[in-house]
């Protein structure tokens, strides 16, 4: 009996060809991953605001939630940092994921001293495109003063890991 080897050979290039098409991002996909996306969302006085403002400086962008422990325990830290580093360029600025009013009446309570950005849904996509998939509540994104993400963090953010990726972009 004949062994079907043309078959064979042709399910193993359909099966490359999947791999190849599915498994390598397009260089435009990359360049999407590696420089901030480009976003406006409401800050808690209802104007929109753009990302694109901050550009030139370090900006550590932080995805949080009145309702998220780990989120209300790490603002203390980028309220400290804020002060700190703000004359050398760096800004915080907090996307909440969360309704306006629950939002302004905590912020008002915290006295931060950042920017605090609003939305949901939209709040959501934005995270996603900075790498997020998991949509995981706290998430923060640092970055350069040229627009690249130079860093991912999901959880709780800690001072020294902040600091050591800052320091070195200022």
């Amino acid at each position: 009996m004949r062994k079907p080897t043309h078959l064979i050979w042709l399910i193993g290039l359909i099966m490359i060809s999947l791999v190849s098409l599915t498994g390598c991002p397009s260089p435009q996909a990359e360049a999407k991953r590696i420089y901030r996306p480009v976003f406006s969302l409401p800050d808690l006085q209802k104007q929109q605001r753009s990302v694109s403002e901050w550009d030139g400086k370090v900006v550590v962008i932080n995805f949080w939630a009145t309702w998220c422990p780990p989120c209300i325990r790490e603002i203390p830290v980028f309220i400290e940092l804020q002060k700190q580093y703000a004359e050398q360029g760096v800004q915080f600025i907090g996307i909440a994921i969360d309704n306006w009013e629950a939002v302004q009446t905590f912020v008002n309570e915290k006295n931060i001293n950042y920017p605090i950005l609003v939305g949901k849904e939209d709040a959501i996509d934005i995270a996603v495109d900075f790498g997020n998939d998991r949509a995981v509540l706290p998430f923060s994104a640092i970055i350069d003063r040229q627009g690249k993400i130079v860093l991912r963090h999901l959880g709780e953010f800690k001072r020294q890991d902040i600091e050591n990726t800052i320091l070195p972009l200022l």
